[in-house]
């Protein structure tokens, strides 16, 4: 007999519910995230042996449980966290949220919801992610050291420096200030400390961006030929993207990334507003693209300039135009990824079934579709095989 795992996964705990075919509940259990509890809970689970566990949120706080699981050689399905929400807003209990609750739900989402995307461990990928990550994170610290030195050069210097400032730049505009109180001599000395951090930040910057173009050229990708996408923003879409085959077309690409529009309409007025779902990461670097685009001669400015002659506000043309890249980076990885299973080592089999642990779920509802204490570690078996939680679809 077949089983469905269900799992509301934290930090240090696990909460799972065993449920069959028909739904009903066979076991639950709650379990520590350490190595003892995580080997509690796959002995509980391989108790049963046809077997597929539903852990919510595999890009998120389940991403660490899911990976495990992965690796040890189950089978993982992705289980969006709205789902789950819909699942228990209609169980009884008023839409309490417990973890027992959350793993009845997952669970229930799991069984009930054809196409959930399992997960897979490719190791570029993840590994694509974390480098991203990094670099996200040099890139923040840049502008908060940025943002210090500017306060500091304000105070040195009459009006402060110029908005687009480098190491170099600022090590000089110091050196052209020589205090003779003590205020001053302490202001250009963490003045001088900020700089050299700035300059320790750009070499790593440097370094990660070296590190990121080698990884995404060794996959076959061609996204850094397009206007506006560097070493990070390449990493970024195939580490959160995975398999792109998994999108049906370039509205649901566009739909999950938060480019494609809402329907805002009411009666004889149409209209539609920005969406704010999404991966935002993704909208993020659509959103890098499309400035870049913006600051020289390219298709993407003629294309907004088209759309500002036609009566667009520069915010309608500029969601317009990252709707339109959104569209430009899906052929391009389409592309690629056809050409990577013909001649590319190591090709996936893009079945729209699988993704990289990385990666978000992309499944689309049908109001999304776009316009263009302590764990225990022993799970306690129910004396009766009804379901706890009555009124689940």
């Amino acid at each position: 007999m077949s089983v469905i795992i269900g799992m509301d996964s934290h930090k240090r705990s696990a909460t799972i519910e065993v449920v069959d075919e028909r739904g009903r509940v066979l076991a639950v259990g709650r379990f520590g995230t350490d190595k003892a509890g995580y080997a509690d809970m796959l002995a509980a689970g391989r108790k049963h042996a046809q077997r597929v566990w539903a852990v919510e949120g595999c890009n998120g706080i389940g991403k660490h449980i899911a990976q495990r699981l992965v690796h040890d050689g189950e089978v993982v399905l992705d289980v969006p966290g709205k789902l789950s929400a819909q699942v228990r807003v209609f169980a009884t209990g008023n839409g309490r949220k417990t973890d027992p609750v959350d793993a009845h739900s997952v669970a229930m989402v799991a069984l009930r919801t054809p196409g959930l995307v399992q997960v897979q461990a490719d190791a570029d990928l993840q590994v694509m992610g974390m480098l991203a990550d990094r670099r996200d994170e040099l890139g923040r610290a840049r502008t908060q050291t940025i943002n210090r030195l500017h306060r500091l050069l304000l105070e040195l210097l009459p009006g402060g420096a110029k908005k687009f400032l480098s190491a170099p730049q600022a090590r000089a505009l110091v050196a052209t200030v020589k205090p003779r109180d003590i205020v001053g001599k302490t202001r250009r000395r963490l003045a001088v400390e900020l700089i050299s951090e700035l300059e320790g930040i750009d070499r790593k910057i440097k370094s990660a961006d070296k590190d990121l173009k080698a990884l995404v050229l060794a996959r076959g990708s061609t996204l850094m030929g397009l206007h506006g996408i560097g070493p990070s923003g390449a990493a970024r879409l195939l580490a959160d993207v995975g398999d792109i085959c998994r999108f049906a077309d370039r509205d649901r690409f566009a739909s999950w990334n938060g480019t494609a529009p809402l329907d805002a309409s009411s009666g004889d007025q149409k209209r539609h507003r920005l969406s704010r779902a999404g991966n935002r990461r993704i909208n993020r670097t659509l959103h890098i693209m499309a400035v870049v685009q913006l600051r020289n001669r390219t298709e993407g400015r003629a294309y907004f300039d088209a759309k500002k002659a036609a009566g667009k506000t520069s915010m309608e043309a500029m969601r317009a135009l990252k709707r339109r890249l959104s569209n430009v980076v899906y052929a391009r990885m389409v592309e690629d990824q056809k050409r990577r299973k013909v001649t590319g080592p190591g090709g996936h089999s893009g079945t729209t079934l699988q993704s990289s642990v990385t990666d978000l779920t992309p499944d689309i509802g049908p109001s999304d579709k776009p316009l263009p204490g302590p764990a225990t570690n022993h799970p306690k078996p129910l004396v009766s095989a009804a379901p706890r939680h009555k009124g689940v679809p």
